[in-house]
């Protein structure tokens, strides 16, 4: 455990930066970015093309540790480089920003109005590599859509039980059980997560500590008493698909809720804009996503 990362993380005034996107949803992060599909013939070229994006976010002046506490990778630009350095060394080092790194593997089917994540089969591996690429921290995502009392202690049993194996490799696990923006009683679900997640929590040892990433609630300061909690390092929003200016305004209901946002973060980013544009637009963002955060 890295202590200085550690209290940047935990007391530090920022937010968390997601760069996750993964397979599924590289495409789209792409051509939100102005890269259209014909502009690459395989897989390993749409990732080259990704990590372009997330390299020139990530080396851009604009991102930099004063307004940004850490930065969530995907597997891939874990092991690929910004400047011949592997990009949670060029993070930590070049930029002062803590890396973490997503190890979910995606979204299992439907059932009991969740979805749980698909088995991580190579969890240990990929925290041995982890360890050895310098990442801080995990996050592994699952969605809940209902308020299905079954469903959502499903969710929090799988998210904590793969937290403790973080835990064990000493890493920092970032538990996120997203609550779907669009449910029909994102309300009702939002209450009884928070239950759920505060059993798991009462039962950690004085060792164990996570982070939370959670759906901005619908009722103000709903999860005070997760950010209060003494076995959380921080909680963090993420947005949802809600754009920018509306995640910020949620976000600034909500004390001690910090932000961990992807899309908007990046939806004003385009492949041809100029140095200049890029990094004023990114500045904009993150100067407005930081101010919410504080």
């Amino acid at each position: 455990m890295n202590e200085k990362q550690f209290d940047k993380v935990k007391n530090g005034k920022g937010f968390i930066a997601a760069l996750d996107q993964s397979g599924g949803s590289t495409p789209k992060a792409l051509a939100a970015y102005g890269v259209k599909e014909d502009s690459y013939s395989n897989e390993d070229e749409m990732f080259k093309m990704v990590h372009d994006m997330r390299t020139r976010i990530i080396t851009s002046p604009s991102f930099d540790a004063d307004h940004i506490l850490g930065a969530i990778l995907f597997e891939q630009t874990m092991d690929r480089e910004i400047e011949g350095m592997y990009t949670a060394d060029y993070l930590a080092d070049q930029k002062g920003i803590v890396p973490f790194l997503k190890i979910d593997k995606g979204l299992a089917d439907e059932e009991n109005g969740v979805q749980l994540m698909k088995p991580i089969t190579d969890l240990d591996d990929t925290l041995k590599r982890a360890n050895e690429r310098h990442i801080f921290g995990t996050k592994m995502r699952s969605v809940i859509k209902e308020p299905n009392e079954k469903g959502i202690k499903a969710v929090v049993d799988q998210q904590f039980e793969v937290g403790k194996q973080i835990l064990a490799a000493g890493l920092i696990p970032i538990i996120e059980p997203e609550v779907d923006i669009n449910s029909a009683d994102k309300k009702a679900c939002e209450s009884l997560l928070k239950s759920e997640i505060l059993k798991h929590l009462d039962q950690l040892q004085d060792h164990e500590n996570v982070m939370l990433k959670l759906t901005i609630p619908t009722e103000a300061n709903l999860y005070k008493e997760l950010i209060d909690h003494p076995r959380v390092v921080r909680v963090v929003a993420l947005s949802g698909g809600y754009s920018t200016d509306i995640a910020n305004e949620k976000l600034k209901e909500n004390d001690g809720l910090i932000a961990s946002f992807s899309r908007a973060l990046s939806q004003d980013l385009n492949a041809n804009q100029t140095d200049e544009e890029f990094n004023r637009e990114l500045g904009k963002a993150v100067q407005s996503i930081y101010e919410a955060s504080i």
